[in-house]
């Protein structure tokens, strides 16, 4: 049997490394536009490669995936994120977490690629880099690609998110010509802009915590760290943030709660215990300086009086702004994105063999298809998982 991987980043990897060791008598190749394998697992968590979550809770792990949860659940049954930390360090990957993130000691997304290669290179797997695959045909039973006859073909080409790295959609064209269709598709995982002029007086300002609530078609909210930009917001809390609204139109509003452990009535207590400090000092406890100053302007605010000495309506304000500090956003940073929502249609692959139902003989993985979730290790599980599940099935193994 003549099995081809169109697409050498994680899923694909996974899938060729599945194949590659069930000690079968397949014919297995590989093939990549790129000039090494993984482009996207080296840069991953900066280059530290986040490879898992250390999340356990099957129900919190699928709360993580804002598209296409309910379809994983079979996969990441299977190969769950411990499976997976388990499955890496057997390869000699001894595995670190921080947090609920997971690395390799070493913090070098080289030591993953160059685990894989060595499998390949062990089991005689053909491996083409710099190749592009210009179109994949349905050939009787099979497959006829680049002039060559493969049984089954498997396609991991990603999505077009990063597109530097090689990810430019050919997956995509490549399933609707063997009769898949396509949802909609938009960038996720990205940055926002605003065209607020005060915007630039907080770049690099960065906040520990904070909770968004995004008003679109629909509202949307969550908590967690990020930091202001020279143009507008980042970092994991906005990543998530833009992963729910993914399909949102601009403008949006954008409302932060710098504060979110405390309740109005709290915080306006806390500020009454400091009256003798200047307001700008009392608040510093709950906000970095450069966002009061920003507060302050934007309320007409004199932060270096005394709490004690600012009318009761301006001090409402203040907490009003802490609280509930509205930002128009304009859009999502251009070419940023790290990941693609939407992709081909789940209702055509079956999510307990990754197999087409469209097409025999035809598998898909990774960031192809219309799944995606949140950054800290959740999109590289999703390829570990299904890219595992796709090598078990073109295989004919019982999962």
């Amino acid at each position: 049997m003549k099995i081809l991987i169109i697409g050498a980043g994680a899923a694909g990897m996974m899938a060729a490394a599945t194949i590659a060791e069930s000690d079968s008598e397949a014919e297995l190749c590989l093939i990549d536009k790129n000039a090494v394998l993984g482009r996207k697992v080296l840069i991953s968590g900066g280059g530290r490669c986040n490879l898992t979550t250390a999340e356990s809770d099957m129900r919190a792990l699928m709360e993580a995936y804002p598209r296409g949860a309910k379809w994983l659940r079979f996969a990441m049954h299977e190969f769950s994120p411990s499976t997976v930390c388990e499955w890496f360090e057997a390869h000699g990957i001894p595995l670190k977490t921080e947090g609920v993130k997971v690395y390799p000691q070493s913090n070098k997304g080289t030591d993953v690629t160059d685990m894989f290669q060595k499998i390949f290179d062990n089991h005689n797997v053909e491996v083409l880099l710099n190749s592009s695959v210009e179109n994949v045909e349905k050939d009787g039973d099979g497959f006829k690609v680049n002039e060559r006859y493969f049984d089954k073909v498997i396609i991991t080409t990603g999505g077009s998110a990063y597109s530097q790295t090689g990810s430019t959609g050919d997956g995509y064209a490549f399933a609707r010509a063997l009769g898949h269709s396509i949802t909609p598709l938009a960038a996720t995982l990205t940055s926002l802009t605003s065209s607020e002029p005060w915007i630039q007086d907080l770049a690099g300002v960065s906040i520990e915590n904070a909770k968004f609530k995004l008003l679109g078609k629909e509202k949307h909210e969550i908590s967690g760290p990020f930091l202001f930009t020279h143009k507008g917001v980042s970092g994991p809390g906005i990543f998530a943030l833009s992963s729910l609204s993914a399909f949102e139109d601009f403008p949006l509003k954008l409302f932060i709660d710098f504060v979110p452990d405390l309740d109005y009535e709290a915080l306006t207590k806390q500020i009454s215990k400091n009256s003798r400090k200047t307001l700008l000092r009392a608040l510093n406890a709950y906000a970095p300086k450069s966002l009061l100053a920003v507060i302050f302007k934007r309320l007409n605010v004199d932060g270096a009086k005394k709490s004690s000495e600012i009318a009761k309506k301006d001090l409402n304000r203040c907490i009003e702004s802490l609280k509930n500090f509205e930002m128009p956003l304009d859009g999502r940073t251009p070419g940023a994105e790290i990941v693609t929502a939407g992709g081909i249609s789940l209702k055509e692959v079956d999510s307990k063999t990754m197999e087409s139902k469209i097409t025999t003989g035809l598998f898909f993985g990774g960031e192809l298809l219309d799944v995606d979730g949140f950054t800290g290790g959740y999109n590289l599980q999703i390829a570990w998982a299904t890219g595992r599940l796709a090598g078990l099935s073109a295989l004919g193994e019982e999962i």
